[in-house]
């Protein structure tokens, strides 16, 4: 996905014990600007698009989502929310889309704004803003245990 002129890197991530159990999401642009949140009873694929989501909604201008989730960035680099909207939010296995309470507006925020592209970071690789948000993910993770 080419980059859009200026934009910002985001990085985004989501932790969870259980599935469902305590849950948590983040997302940081730098040490000093980020957020997180969690949830009592999720899973880790709806917190890693709950990162995703509350990052978009949060930041204006081209955003570069960086995430070490292949589900969320999959999503946006092989359009995989077109067929689903296409579908009426059935996949292509003829099943109801799963997470669509949080796919649908975090698609719909994508699609109008345009200036927002998905890149894989991989997961506990060390890298420092990757690391520092699943640090975030997991600490709002561990309020609600």
């Amino acid at each position: 996905m080419p980059v859009p002129d200026g934009a910002v890197e985001v990085f985004t991530d989501g932790a969870c014990s259980g599935t469902p159990g305590p849950g948590g999401w983040a997302w940081a642009v730098d040490r000093d600007r980020f957020a997180a949140g969690s949830e009592r009873s999720t899973t880790n694929q709806r917190m890693e698009i709950r990162a995703a989501l509350e990052a978009v909604r949060a930041l204006s201008g081209p955003l570069v989502v960086v995430s070490d989730s292949a589900y969320v960035v999959n999503c946006f680099r092989d359009g995989w929310w077109r067929n689903w909207r296409a579908r009426g939010w059935v996949t292509s296995a003829r099943t109801p889309v799963a997470n669509r309470d949080l796919w649908e507006p975090l698609i719909d925020l994508i699609d109008d704004r345009g200036d927002i592209v998905f890149h894989w970071v991989k997961g506990h690789s060390g890298h420092p803003m990757n690391d520092l948000v699943d640090e975030l993910a997991v600490a709002a993770k561990l309020a609600q245990s």
